[in-house]
């Protein structure tokens, strides 16, 4: 059995979490601060409560899963921890860097997870690298549903491919919604739906997941701005994911929300922001 800590335990977080519960392993997560709805999921997925001291203390292996903007301050409050740090949020390579600065004593592997949390039968994949220990978490995770990818030993090649994929997907789901909505207002939704469907898994036809784009959109957003820093970075056009972004700000009421359909959706994202 391996000692975990988790940082911190969202929808993905938890769910990842308890697949290591289920596979044997021990996972401590830290309540302070954390909401009611937080503290709920970490029981339903069997991790065990610690403070942050003792999580550090007690981890041999810590998995950081959070927001894009909390990464490096999470970071920088384990600077004295001497484990292994999954760096598993979507952010540059260069903020993956920043990160093992602020973790000197740790060994830090960078991580990227594709896919929907490890429930209902869903294997999410993650993407590992870094000079050592990646084989130290594909071990963790082979009796899991989470599906281990070595890419290669440099930092950052993870979180490249991360934000790769989310500049495409994400940027796609906003697209289609926006589509959607224009076709809607003119009255001919169900001929863009009948267009849409000619072409194979496209994301037109997919009208249900509008409302789950909206409820995602707090998390989406960063992600993209992110993606659009290393655009920036490698000297691609930045604008296009930055433009979606901003599209994903005027959903920021929806968070988490379950139970909003597509006319609501659709009604919040005609509203201009502020």
């Amino acid at each position: 059995m391996t000692t975990i800590g988790l940082l911190h335990p969202g929808s993905m977080g938890a769910a990842v979490g308890g697949q290591l519960v289920r596979a044997g392993h021990q996972v401590l997560w830290c309540p302070e601060g954390r909401s009611a709805t937080t503290r709920e999921r970490a029981a339903e997925h069997g991790l065990t409560a610690a403070g942050l001291p003792q999580l550090l203390s007690d981890a041999e292996l810590v998995l950081s899963i959070c927001p894009p903007a909390a990464a490096e301050d999470l970071a920088r409050s384990a600077s004295g921890y001497e484990g292994v740090w999954v760096e598993a949020n979507a952010i540059t390579p260069q903020r993956t860097a920043r990160c093992a600065d602020l973790l000197p004593a740790s060994v830090l592997v960078d991580g990227g997870i594709v896919g929907s949390p490890p429930t209902g039968g869903k294997h999410p994949a993650l993407y590992l690298s870094g000079p050592t220990d990646t084989d130290r978490v594909v071990d963790l995770f082979t009796r899991t549903e989470v599906r281990t990818h070595v890419l290669g030993d440099r930092l950052g090649q993870a979180s490249a491919l991360k934000l790769s994929y989310s500049s495409y997907q994400k940027a796609s789901r906003v697209l289609a919604a926006i589509s959607y909505g224009l076709a809607a207002d003119h009255g001919v939704d169900e001929e863009l739906l009948a267009i849409g469907g000619k072409r194979p898994g496209s994301y037109l036809t997919e009208i249900d997941y509008i409302p789950k784009t909206a409820a995602r959109a707090w998390r989406w957003g960063p992600e993209l701005l992110e993606a659009a820093d290393m655009l920036r970075d490698a000297g691609l056009p930045d604008e296009m994911l930055r433009a979606a972004a901003a599209a994903l700000a005027r959903w920021e009421q929806a968070k988490d929300d379950g139970r909003m359909d597509l006319s609501g959706a659709l009604e919040q994202l005609r509203q201009q922001p502020g």
